[in-house]
């Protein structure tokens, strides 16, 4: 580094206000005329409407929780019949019975099932497994299947 390549203007200097009326920014410095805002130290409070109940008051206290968590898609005992003999995600999502592969999924009886199935869900009343095993199917609590991160095309 040397003085005689010193970049001079790569601080700018701060704005003098209120140094006379020829600077531009004079007398009053740019905040108007009397008046609280005016003068020196003013900072308001944040949210404060000049004494009207201020918004946030407004608004009436939320109580609780709230569970963001996306409550699992139910499949029927009854409906397992029509499907093949192997039941996942994927098989239910084909036959339209839930809206896509990456939900959790529950087995919950309502009707009987007649057929030997092997039903890989992420979860099962009891007495649903029970009555898949009585035909001599099994049932195997599985992970939920990630949905795939989509690709950003980044063009340049």
């Amino acid at each position: 580094m040397s003085y005689n390549k010193l970049n001079i203007s790569s601080k700018k200097a701060p704005k003098r206000v209120g140094r006379g009326i020829s600077a531009g920014q004079g007398k009053t410095a740019g905040r108007g005329t009397k008046g609280q805002k005016s003068r020196t130290g003013y900072s308001a409070k944040a949210g404060f409407e000049g004494g009207q109940n201020p918004l946030i008051q407004r608004f009436p206290k939320l109580r609780g929780f709230t569970s963001h968590r996306v409550p699992a898609e139910n499949v029927y005992t009854g409906q397992l019949d029509n499907l093949g003999e192997t039941i996942s995600n994927q098989t239910l999502a084909e036959a339209g019975l839930i809206a896509h592969p990456y939900s959790r999924v529950k087995l919950v009886v309502k009707g009987e099932v007649n057929k030997k199935h092997t039903v890989n869900l992420q979860g099962a009343s009891a007495s649903a497994v029970a009555m898949v095993q009585k035909d001599g199917g099994s049932f195997d609590k599985i992970e939920r299947i990630k949905r795939p991160a989509s690709k950003l095309k980044i063009e340049k």
